[in-house]
C-alpha cells in the first residue's frame, strides 16, 4: 500500500505505508497506554535503535508528547496488530538537534512499527487500572472540575448488556452519593475537560455511592462500563483565591452543610465539609482573624471530632479536640470529646484529666461526673491487671534463676568423690576398717595417720 500523508498540515512532514492490516475498526484514543514493537533506521538504512532487538516492547501515553510528533501522530492511525512503516520529516523527530546522539542533525527517519495492544488511560488514585478512560469527544480547554465544582454530565451505565442507568444529573463533585453518583464516576470526572465525552471502565471495588442500584450482587474484580459526558461545570474557588471576607462566606457555607449532613448521619460527608472550613481558615493570622471566623473554625474543628468519635477514628478525634483547645483553652466541648477519645484509646488516666477539666469549668455536668467515675474503675482495673502482670513475671524470673542454679550445681565438679575417695593408685596397703567404713572422709597416709588436708 503507497505511503499517505498523516501531518496535520498535509506537508508530507509524516507519511505512513502500510504493511499489514490492523484487527477491526478501533484505533487507540488520546491518552491512552499503547504497546508497541519498532525498529528505528536513518535514510540509508542504519539502524539506531530496536525494541525487538531488546525483547523488549515499548509503552507509552499517546499525545502526551512523551514521544516525537510523528508517533503520536502516526500510531495515533494504527489498529490492533497493524504493522506501518512511518516517515517522519525532522520537524516531526528529533529536529535540528539529531538528539539521541545516534542521530545526526535534520535526519529524516523511517520507524517500522507494529501495534501490539492498547489500553484506556488510568484514572485510578492509585493507578492499578481500576478506572481506565478512553476518550469518544475530546473536551475543550485545559481546565477540568475540581472538589466541590458543580458539574452538569449525562451518564449512561452498564454492567455486561444489562443497563443500569441512563440519565442528565447536576450536583456538586465530592457529595455525588447524594444524587446516587458511582464512587468511580466522581474520580475520573476530576479528569475531564468540559464537553468531554469518554467510556470508562470501572473496576467494582469503586462500585459505591449509588443506593439506587443493587450493586452488592456485582462479581468481585469485575468491570462496569460508563459513557460520561460532562456538558458543563462550575469551578470552585481555591482557598488561596479568595479575600478573607469570602473564604468566611464560603466556610459558613460549608460549615451549614456539614451540619446537614450530621443531622442525616452521613458523617464522611460532613466531614469533608468541616475540612473544607479548616481549608480555608486554619492558615489565617489569628490576630487578623475577626470573630465571626473564629467561631466557624472553632465549630469545625469541635465538629471534626465529634464526626471522628461517630466512626470510632479515636486519634482524629483527640486531634481535632486538641486544636479546638488551642482556640480556647477553656471549652468544656473540647475537653469532653478529648476524654471521650482518650478513654477509647486506653489512656483512662488523661481522658480522667479532661474530664476534671470539664468539672472545673461546669461543676454540673453530669456527662463529665459519670465518665470520671468510670476512668477510676478503668483506672484500679488496669493497676490490677498490671500488678498482677508483674506478679507473673516475678514468679517467672524467680523459677528461671533456681532452674539456672540448679544447671550450674549439676554442672560443677563433686569434690568429694573426686578428691576424698580411694582409688587403686593412691593405696600402699590394704584399707583398715575404719577406712572402709569411710571411704569418702579421710584419706591417710602409709602409716594409718590423717593426711593433711
Amino acid at each position: 500500500m503507497p505511503a499517505v500523508d498523516i501531518s496535520p498540515q498535509q506537508n508530507k512532514g509524516v507519511l505512513k505505508e502500510i504493511v499489514k492490516e490492523g484487527i477491526g475498526n478501533d484505533i487507540p484514543p488520546h491518552g491512552c497506554t499503547v504497546q508497541v514493537h519498532y525498529t528505528g533506521t536513518l535514510l540509508d538504512g542504519t539502524k539506531f535503535d530496536s525494541s525487538r532487538d531488546r525483547g523488549q516492547p515499548f509503552e507509552f501515553s499517546l499525545g502526551k508528547g512523551s514521544v516525537i510528533k510523528a508517533w503520536d501522530i502516526g500510531i495515533a492511525t494504527m489498529k490492533t496488530g497493524e504493522h506501518s512503516i512511518l516517515t517522519c520529516a525532522p520537524e516531526f523527530a528529533y529536529g535540528k538537534s539529531g538528539s539521541p546522539p545516534t542521530i545526526p542533525p535534520n535526519s529524516t527517519l523511517l520507524f517500522d512499527v507494529e501495534l501490539l495492544g492498547w489500553k484506556g488511560e488510568d484514572l485510578s488514585r492509585k493507578k492499578d487500572g481500576s478506572i481506565e478512560r478512553i476518550t469518544i469527544t475530546p473536551g475543550e480547554g485545559f481546565s477540568t472540575p475540581n472538589d466541590g465544582s458543580l458539574v452538569e454530565v449525562h451518564i449512561v451505565g452498564k454492567l455486561g448488556d444489562n443497563v443500569l442507568e441512563d440519565r442528565d444529573v447536576l450536583f456538586y463533585l465530592g457529595e455525588g452519593s447524594e444524587e446516587n453518583i458511582l464512587k468511580g464516576v466522581e474520580i475520573a470526572l476530576e479528569k475531564f475537560k468540559k464537553g468531554e465525552t469518554s467510556k470508562l471502565k470501572i473496576h467494582s471495588k469503586h462500585a459505591t455511592g449509588n443506593d439506587n442500584l443493587n450493586l452488592s450482587n456485582i462479581p468481585k474484580d469485575s468491570y462496569l462500563e460508563y459513557v460520561v459526558t460532562l456538558k458543563n461545570f462550575e469551578a470552585c474557588k481555591e482557598s488561596w483565591a479568595l479575600d478573607y471576607e469570602e473564604k468566611v462566606k464560603q466556610a459558613k457555607l460549608f460549615k451549614e452543610k456539614g451540619t446537614n449532613y450530621f443531622n442525616q448521619q452521613k458523617y464522611d460527608l460532613a466531614l469533608k465539609m468541616y475540612k473544607k472550613v479548616v481549608e480555608y481558615l486554619a492558615k489565617e493570622d489569628p490576630v487578623q482573624m475577626n470573630e465571626e471566623g473564629s467561631s466557624v473554625l472553632l465549630s469545625a474543628y469541635l465538629n471534626q471530632s465529634l464526626c471522628y468519635l461517630k466512626t470510632q477514628d479515636y486519634y482524629s478525634a483527640r486531634s481535632s479536640a486538641s486544636e479546638a483547645l488551642l482556640m480556647s483553652p477553656n471549652n468544656e466541648k473540647a475537653f469532653f470529646r478529648r476524654g471521650k477519645a482518650n478513654l477509647e484509646l486506653g489512656e483512662p488516666e488523661l481522658a480522667s484529666g479532661d474530664f476534671m477539666q470539664c468539672l472545673k469549668i461546669n461543676p454540673n455536668n453530669a456527662a463529665a461526673k459519670t465518665k470520671c467515675a468510670l476512668c477510676r474503675k478503668k483506672v484500679k482495673e488496669q493497676f490490677e491487671s498490671m500488678k498482677k502482670v508483674y506478679s507473673n513475671m516475678f514468679d517467672k524470673f524467680v523459677k528461671m534463676d533456681t532452674q539456672r542454679e540448679e544447671i550450674e550445681l549439676k554442672n560443677q565438679p563433686n569434690i568429694m568423690s573426686s578428691v576424698g575417695e580411694w582409688g587403686a593408685e593412691d593405696r600402699e596397703r590394704e584399707p583398715s576398717e575404719f577406712e572402709r567404713e569411710n571411704p569418702d572422709i579421710l584419706l591417710l597416709n602409709k602409716t594409718g595417720e590423717f593426711k593433711d588436708m
